[in-house]
Order: C-alpha cells, then sequence, then structure tokens
C-alpha cells in the first residue's frame, strides 16, 4: 500500500530521514524557490497562499496527485507522533489506517465557545458568512457547524492522513465552501496575519466534516521541532525586562507583540506554555505593586527561576483545585515570599468559573492557616 506525507513548508528545515516525508513548499507563486516540490504546478492555487496558508498544499494535493492509496499533511515543524514521541513510520500508519478512516491531532479544548474565540481575535464577520455559505451548498452539514462554533472543542493545524478517496472528498467539500465564501468577504485591507482568513477558518471545519461523516478517528500529540524565532525572541526581551523589574516596560511590550501576532499564544507557538507564565507573572507583580508589597521579582529575576516557580505555583493549584493535594503542595503554599497576589492571579487563571475561583481560594486559605 502507498503512502506519503507531504510536510508543508515555506522555509528551509530539516527534512525527516524517513522518505515517506515528502517536503511541499506552499505559496511558492509569490516566494523565492527553496529547492523543493512546490504548489504552483498544474492546477494550483499558489498565489492565494496569504488568504489560505497550507491549505494551497492540500489543493494542490487533491488535484495533482493520483497515485497513492494514502495520503497525509503535516508542517515542517509539526509532526504527528506515536505514544513513544517519535513520528510515524510508514508501517505504523498503515497499522492504524486499516482500522480507522482519519489520523488527525488531538482535539484542543478551549477555555471559551469557538465562536467567542474567533470573534475575539479575527473578523467575525467571516466565520459568519461561512455559515451562510454552508448552510446554503450543504445544508446537512449546518446544524452540526452552529453546534460546534459554539462548543469548546476544535481540531488544529490542518494536519491529517487518510486514504487518497477520503483526503479528496474532504479537500471538494473545503475547497468549494470556500471559494463561495471568497467572494463575498473583503480581506484584502487585513494585515498579513488575518488575512488567514481560510486557514484558520478550515481548523473546525475538519471536525465539522468528520463528525457529519461519521468518520472513526486516531487522535495524536503533535510532535514540534524546534521554537518559533518569534517566540524565542519575545521570551529572552520579558527575561531582560524581568531582570530590570520593568514590569511596566514587559506589559507594554507584550501587548505590542500580541497585538501584530495574537497567535504567539497558541499551543503551536507557545509550545512550552512560558509566554502564558510571562502575562501571569506579569499580572502578578502589577497586583504586588498595587498593595505596595515587595514583588516576586526581588526574590526571583532569572528567567529560568520564574518560569519554575510559576509551572510549580500553578501545578500545586490545579492539586488543590481538584482536591488532590499533597504534602509538597502544603509546603509550596508556605512558602515565605509567595504572595497572596501570586495565588489569587493563579487562582483565576485555572478557575472555570467564579464559583470554582471562590471555592479553591478558600481551601488555600484553610491550608496556609492550619500550616
Amino acid at each position: 500500500m502507498s503512502i506519503r506525507i507531504y510536510t508543508l513548508t515555506h522555509k528551509n528545515f530539516e527534512i525527516p530521514k524517513d522518505p515517506m516525508y515528502v517536503p511541499l513548499q506552499v505559496g511558492r507563486a509569490t516566494k523565492d524557490d527553496l529547492g523543493y516540490l512546490c504548489d504552483n504546478t498544474g492546477d494550483n492555487i499558489s498565489e492565494k497562499n496569504c488568504y489560505y496558508s497550507e491549505l494551497t498544499g492540500i489543493y494542490w494535493i487533491w488535484r495533482n496527485v493520483h497515485d497513492l492509496d494514502y495520503v497525509g499533511v503535516c508542517h515542517y515543524r509539526r509532526y504527528l507522533i506515536n505514544e513513544h514521541g517519535k513520528i510515524f513510520t510508514k508501517p505504523e500508519l498503515l497499522q492504524i489506517l486499516q482500522k480507522v478512516d482519519v489520523i488527525t491531532t488531538k482535539r484542543v479544548k478551549l477555555r471559551m465557545p469557538y465562536y467567542d474565540g474567533y470573534k475575539k481575535t479575527h473578523h467575525i464577520e467571516n466565520l459568519d458568512v461561512t455559515g451562510m455559505v454552508i448552510k446554503e451548498l450543504y445544508p446537512d452539514y449546518y446544524p452540526t457547524f452552529e453546534r460546534l462554533i459554539h462548543g469548546e472543542e476544535t481540531y488544529f493545524g490542518n494536519i491529517m492522513i487518510s486514504k487518497k478517496e477520503v483526503f479528496d472528498s474532504y479537500a471538494k467539500w473545503l475547497f468549494t465552501i470556500f471559494f463561495e465564501v471568497e467572494k463575498r468577504v473583503a480581506i484584502d485591507s487585513y494585515d498579513d496575519y488575518h488575512k488567514r482568513v481560510f486557514g484558520f477558518i478550515s481548523e473546525i471545519l475538519l471536525l465539522v466534516w468528520i463528525r457529519v461523516n461519521k468518520l472513526s478517528v486516531y487522535e495524536c500529540r503533535v510532535g514540534m521541532i524546534g521554537e518559533k524565532a518569534e517566540t524565542r525572541e519575545m521570551k529572552e526581551t520579558l527575561a531582560r525586562y524581568f531582570q530590570k523589574k520593568d514590569i511596566s516596560g514587559a506589559k507594554s511590550y507584550f501587548l505590542s507583540c500580541l497585538k501584530n501576532r495574537p497567535d504567539v499564544l497558541m499551543e503551536a507557538s507557545d509550545i512550552t506554555g512560558e509566554l502564558k507564565l510571562c502575562m501571569q507573572v506579569i499580572a502578578t507583580c502589577e497586583l504586588e505593586l498595587q498593595q505596595q508589597q515587595s514583588c516576586i521579582l526581588d526574590e526571583l529575576s532569572e528567567f529560568h527561576e520564574l518560569m519554575h516557580f510559576f509551572h510549580q505555583l500553578n501545578d500545586t493549584v490545579e492539586h488543590v483545585r481538584k482536591n488532590e493535594w499533597i504534602r509538597e503542595d502544603v509546603s509550596f503554599l508556605t512558602k515565605q515570599f509567595l504572595s497572596e497576589e501570586a495565588i489569587q492571579t493563579a487562582v483565576h487563571v485555572l478557575s472555570q468559573n467564579k464559583q470554582e475561583e471562590q471555592e479553591t481560594r478558600k481551601k488555600i486559605t484553610d491550608i496556609r492557616q492550619k500550616e
């Protein structure tokens, strides 16, 4: 059985040694040639890469590849990985594909309904128009679309592996919708990030398509190869602000980065979770300074020390929230320089609702008072 995984990329990268993984440069119509197979040959939409992102590669595979039994797509930094944390081999994939229709990422559990999150960081009218087009062209899909966009889960990354006919069926459905949406929306005035409308919306549409067609799915983790340069630069800059105890400067810098790149906090960018912890450091220090107390940065100013401390704080709060705390958690909660403001911020970040937040705060107060 033939199988090929196309590794979609827009830059040079270290190619996996397994020949099953084949690099495919996306957006080649408007970019320099990297020396890989490109998406601007045959039937293609390569010039629309600024709107469709990695989907121009998916379109190219759908329309131009006809010699495979199974096909998949991943990214130059993101690969589906097995239970041992290694990228899949051909025998492993073929064994799984004998039992399921699609292999893809684990669903992302959101902290708010997908619709609300999209509205917060994107132009919501594009998602609304997508819904209208689905209702017109594929009315049987619309109830599931409505339910899922108001739910709190999605797939991410447009990463999948399946039989070629399954892949083609999905691509035909997806691009029929998007080509109609494209006629009805005006996105040329957006910045480069927000222009990637179809790349973003397609992630939840994969979930819609799978649910409606009642396909069996094997969900697995995504292995990240290296850290984005933008993420590394942000952390290095924030580390310098923390060393100088310049909370105002750190906050201004963070917000300016977030405005230009709202995706920096997504799991695929913030793979260590340390940018989220940096936000927590800033919020904690602001509260401490408002109360005219000593700041956590007076005790811990080195970046790795701060990250370790806040990781431990969040783990401890999570244990208390779930009524699973142990002696080590009690010891941590009674640290001399652990402020009420640090606890307050951590509890707020980790709580699902206001009632849970209040209950967790009370549990922690009781633990601290007993020691």
